[in-house]
């Protein structure tokens, strides 16, 4: 007599669940060492991006700091709501500072955007090893400038007495030197070259790290198709790196309100301020020179609020028309 057992679901379920915990301890302890390289990256990564978090509460309250602990003084204040928001949106600094932000954070991403890709395609095509990797050394030098020296060099070139008046002047485009640095029209363009100036070849690694991982096979087939340098660049090279400058194009029009501090601060002056104060020196200087803690906390929260926004709806965007997302 044959003698057939079911095993209950219930005991079926419990012992996958326990197969499941013994193989994610098991792994969990065969990885250990990789867990302890991870460890110092997540420590920091709370203390220096979720604790301070709770600061966000400072938007929403009138602090002003004073007698006795932080922490007494900050959690007894009176509440306001959205008190500052208000303020932001209706003291009529609000159109122009969002203004100067997403002029001059369009035009960067206008001409910083595809710049690197261009310059990436364009050190792929050298074939002199020792000129290539001179060349590409050079492109990115400019990044690890700081803006203290950059900003210097920038003003230098477009003072009167500059190389640029200088070329302008000796080639009779102009008669007399262009102030540029006192033109506001002017101020949004300089920002926006001078970014991509600085960041274009560093921002180049990352594409030229995509190229270098396309398949040689397929330009070896392309030329015995007959395809030509240009040919193969178009149809091979670019739709390979597509994943790669659509996740990044995520990531900066995502930043889009992120105009910058250094370089505005730097280049900015009383003759162009109409066009040079952007969201961040806004918040400097209310926030901090000011002692308007919790307004220049409200306008930061707005900033990072819309990027979030933008994040999220770019990146539904992206997969569903491209099958590429960041998440």
């Amino acid at each position: 007599m044959n003698m057939q057992t079911k095993a209950h679901p219930q005991s079926t379920g419990a012992l996958a669940v326990k197969r499941n915990k013994g193989g994610l301890l098991a792994r969990l302890k065969e990885q250990r060492l990789l867990y302890v390289l991870m460890l110092p990256a997540i420590i920091l990564t709370l203390m220096f991006s979720y604790v301070p978090m709770f600061g966000l509460y400072m938007a929403f309250i009138n602090y002003q700091p004073g007698g006795g602990t932080f922490f007494k003084q900050f959690f007894t204040t009176e509440f306001v709501g959205w008190q500052w928001f208000n303020y932001f949106f209706t003291n009529g600094d609000f159109v122009r500072i969002m203004r100067n932000t997403l002029a001059q954070s369009f035009l960067s991403l206008l001409f910083g955007f595809p710049m690197p890709i261009i310059l990436a395609l364009m050190i792929n095509e050298l074939r002199n090893g020792w000129f290539k990797r001179t060349f590409q050394t050079v492109s990115y030098m400019p990044h690890f400038i700081s803006w203290v020296i950059a900003a210097n060099i920038i003003i230098t070139m477009l003072s009167s007495g500059g190389v640029i008046n200088n070329i302008l002047t000796g080639l009779h485009i102009v008669n007399e030197p262009i102030q540029f640095m006192q033109k506001g029209h002017l101020f949004w363009w300089i920002i926006a070259f001078s970014n991509a100036w600085k960041d274009m070849g560093f921002n180049a690694i990352m594409y030229l790290a995509a190229i270098s991982a396309i398949n040689p096979e397929l330009y070896e087939v392309a030329k015995v198709d007959g395809a030509s340098r240009l040919k193969q660049m178009l149809h091979i090279t670019l739709p390979s790196i597509r994943p790669t400058i659509i996740i990044l194009a995520i990531l900066a029009i995502g930043g889009i309100l992120n105009a910058g501090f250094d370089q505005q601060y730097l280049l900015q002056n009383n003759t162009v301020m109409e066009y040079s104060e952007v969201i961040d020196t806004y918040t400097y200087k209310y926030g901090l020179q000011n002692g308007m803690f919790s307004y220049g906390a409200a306008v930061g929260l707005f900033k990072s609020l819309v990027a979030f926004i933008l994040v999220i709806s770019v990146n539904q965007m992206a997969k569903r028309m491209e099958q590429q997302s960041l998440f």
